[in-house]
């Protein structure tokens, strides 16, 4: 490997442990005590390196916006495939974002901006954009009547999002009040078919 190289993948490795010191701050300690300093505590860097890989906080949350995307995407994507019809395709893509919420919930606290104190991020990601094709795309699939307006998909797609995005939040936001998993489990698929048997009604 020739010199140029090995500063590239330095360079790459020192961003990753930037972007993995910051994750691991907010997972232990929320997103209001993450600060450039604290990431460059975390590393053993000064701050002044930190700030050669990101400008600012918003760099550093930008980037972990879109790992979080690509994430969500790949699950949302994988849910897809792995069915046929598309009232089952849809089923299983808002389920795979519901589970997504709770694995990964520092990521989707910062994504959608649930409970949270830090600064805001722009959502016009490319990969924000291709989570949102995917499900709009078998969105318009549920329609049987022709032609589908943009505006009957975007309005599908926001019912969806919105009531699911409610229930997580609800749960996030107070998890000693959390319902059992079992039962959001049923309001979840409860919405997501009512939703989906209207779009024809």
């Amino acid at each position: 490997m020739g010199s140029k190289e090995r500063i590239l993948r330095l360079k790459d490795e020192t961003r990753t442990k930037i972007l993995d010191a910051a994750l691991n701050i907010v997972q232990t300690e929320g997103w209001q005590a993450l600060s450039m300093r604290k990431i460059a505590d975390q590393i053993e860097y000064t701050a002044p390196i930190i700030y050669e890989y990101f400008s600012n906080k918003e760099g550093i949350l930008l980037e972990l916006t879109r790992r979080g995307y690509l994430i969500l995407g790949k699950a949302i994507r994988e849910a897809r495939d792995n069915n046929e019809l598309p009232e089952d395709k849809m089923q299983a893509m808002w389920i795979a974002y519901w589970n997504f919420a709770f694995e990964h919930k520092e990521f989707y606290q910062l994504m959608y901006g649930v409970d949270m104190v830090c600064c805001t991020v722009k959502n016009s990601l490319q990969e924000a954009e291709t989570v949102g094709s995917m499900l709009g795309d078998v969105i318009e699939s549920l329609f049987k009547k022709k032609p589908v307006s943009e505006n009957d998909i975007c309005t599908k797609y926001y019912t969806y999002w919105s009531i699911i995005h409610g229930l997580i939040s609800i749960n996030l936001v107070r998890p000693d009040g959390r319902t059992t998993d079992e039962l959001n489990q049923q309001i979840l698929k409860d919405a997501i078919k009512g939703i989906t048997l209207s779009i024809n009604s």
